[in-house]
């Protein structure tokens, strides 16, 4: 079923919107996937923040002029779907990793902010950890010397019971 002219502008309007606060773009094919294994891409999608939808071309490319994901422009041909997210590896991971067993999903390419991205470079980026995983990996880093030094500073009055219990035991078995 075709778009009317006001529906075509929602979707531009709605994509553009999505792209206006995305980090990251991904775009890939689907031919052959059937309905089940796409019903769970989206729920994998959707439960990590990312949105993906099948989308024309035209639309897209509507979409993505004068934003800075314009470079994509040339990779939109054939029937793609497209990732979008406000983390830049969200979008990566989750096609990544559908990708890793379903071998119908191939990744064609994507896009940061005025860079664009080959499938080396997109599998590149699956691997990164997320900010969420770097955030916890930095806070770790700076607990561990305060853990320490608590450690530490109670390790002294501990030592000094320990004597005294020593000083105890020995006078009561003289």
């Amino acid at each position: 079923m075709s778009l009317n002219r006001e529906e075509k502008a929602v979707v531009i309007e709605e994509v553009s919107a999505e792209l206006a606060k995305a980090q990251s773009v991904i775009i890939a094919e689907y031919r052959g996937l059937d309905v089940a294994a796409v019903t769970v891409l989206r729920k994998q999608a959707r439960e990590s923040g990312v949105y993906l939808r099948v989308l024309k071309n035209t639309l897209v490319r509507r979409a993505v002029a004068g934003t800075p994901f314009e470079v994509l422009s040339s990779k939109m041909s054939g029937p793609l779907m497209y990732a979008i997210s406000e983390d830049p590896v969200s979008a990566a991971k989750v096609l990544a990793s559908f990708a890793k067993t379903n071998d119908k999903l191939v990744i064609t390419g994507g896009a940061l902010p005025d860079n664009a991205l080959d499938t080396e470079g997109v599998k590149a980026l699956a691997t990164m950890p997320t900010r969420d995983e770097l955030l916890a990996k930095l806070m770790g880093t700076m607990q561990a010397p305060i853990t320490q030094f608590v450690r530490t500073l109670n390790e002294v009055p501990t030592k000094f019971v320990r004597g005294l219990a020593a000083v105890r035991d020995q006078k009561e078995a003289a």
